[in-house]
Order: structure tokens, then sequence, then C-alpha cells
């Protein structure tokens, strides 16, 4: 129900909804359901126990909506101050952390390229709890294009790397984007030798790396707090 309600909140409609006959009636799901019907929608009741067999959940969420997917083209996207590209994020759940922590932080573009998984898998939309309704996503096959856009739109391009400066000694007040690679191997040397510098978040315990959804955090809350106390 989150994801269904941050969608009609961002403007977005759902094609269709398909409500769980086990939750008919409940005040929150027929606010819901007169919401969808009130902008056009279709709803449609699931018979008892079919949303258990199709959900890909063990607790199945009362509610599904189809969506048409948003994302947009980089060359109709404004100019960000602040943007996020993932090259080979393949954890749907790490994605949607990703999209969910740009949208906390300010971010205003997220790019996913060089074989991220779909930011529109059901987990990653989930996983999003929403985010990805509020904030702008760019499908793009291959990643030197889209370091190449970010490149001309006059953001430093820094990637993510355990042998890059300490991330606090970069200056993120002056528009920026942060390329977060797999999650295993990180980015590939050929993609660092593109970017305008690498950034590493030093570790005081024994752990060998952060989860790209932590790490996409880290900076991008060092950048939003830089940028808020210069006001």
């Amino acid at each position: 129900m989150e994801v269904v309600g941050c969608g009609l909140g961002a403007g977005a409609v759902p094609e269709v909804l398909f409500v769980a006959a086990e939750d008919r009636g409940g005040p929150d799901v027929e606010r819901l359901v007169a919401e969808v019907l009130g902008r056009g929608s279709r709803v449609f009741t699931l018979a008892r126990g079919v949303a258990a067999r199709v959900a890909d959940t063990v607790t199945p969420h009362p509610v599904f909506g189809i969506f048409a997917m948003t994302d947009v083209a980089l060359d109709d996207v404004a100019v960000p101050t602040l943007a996020v590209a993932c090259v080979d994020v393949r954890d749907p759940g790490n994605a949607g952390t990703v999209l969910r922590t740009c949208d906390a932080a300010g971010v205003e573009l997220v790019v996913c390229c060089g074989g991220t998984v779909d930011p529109f898998n059901p987990k990653t939309v989930r996983a999003s709890a929403g985010s990805i309704f509020h904030i702008s996503v760019v499908v793009s096959p291959e990643a030197g294009p889209a370091l190449r856009w970010l490149h001309e739109a006059g953001l430093t391009v820094y990637g993510t790397d355990a042998r890059g400066a300490d991330y606090a000694s970069a200056d993120l007040r002056a528009p920026s984007a942060f390329v977060l690679g797999n999650e295993a191997a990180g980015l590939p040397e050929l993609l660092l030798r593109q970017l305008d510098g690498t950034l590493a978040i030093p570790m005081a315990g024994r752990a060998e790396s952060l989860n790209v959804g932590v790490a996409c955090a880290v900076l991008c809350f060092e950048a939003l707090r830089q940028r808020r106390s210069t006001h």
C-alpha cells in the first residue's frame, strides 16, 4: 500500500489496482480504492488466497498496483546539482535502497546503467518504498554515454573505490555525481579512468566493505551536510 500511495501522491495513476478479498473492507484499503476509482482507474478484487499465491513475498501486501514505468531520457532531464549512477548494481534490494536514500538526501537524478538491475523490478520498487516516484530515473544500457552527459552538464563525477581519497575531504558543495559499482567487484578500471576522482569511506572495524546502499547514504548525506552548512 505504501508504494501505491506514494505513486498516487506523486500524480501517477495505476492502470489497474488489485485488492485481496481478505483485506477488502478495511478503512485504509477502502480509502485507497476510492481514490484510485476517483482518478478513473480500474479496481479488481482477488479471490481469497490468490494474493498469497501470486506475491513474491512471505507476507503479501493487500493491494497490487500496475503503473506505467516512470524512467526518462537523459536529454529530457534538467541538469542536476547532485546525481548518482549505478553501474552493474545487481541486487534489487540494494538498488531500491539507493533510490530511497537518494530521495531522502535530495539527489535529483539516478542513472541505472551497465548491467544494473531493472529499477522497475518489483523487489526494487518495494525496496524503494515509493521513492521511485519521487526522483528522476534514467535507464542507460551503457555507462560511458551517461558519464559523458554528467561531465558535459558540469558535474564533478566521483567513483567509489577503496584506494580513493577520504570522502570527507571532497568539496561536494559544487554540482557532483557519485558512481557506485558492483557489490562484489566495484567499478572496472577502464571506467575509473573516465572519472574526475575516486572517494573512499574509511572504516575503523574489520569489515572489508560497506553495502552499496550504505555507501550511497554516507556520500549523499555528506553532500547534503556540506550544502546545508553554507546556508
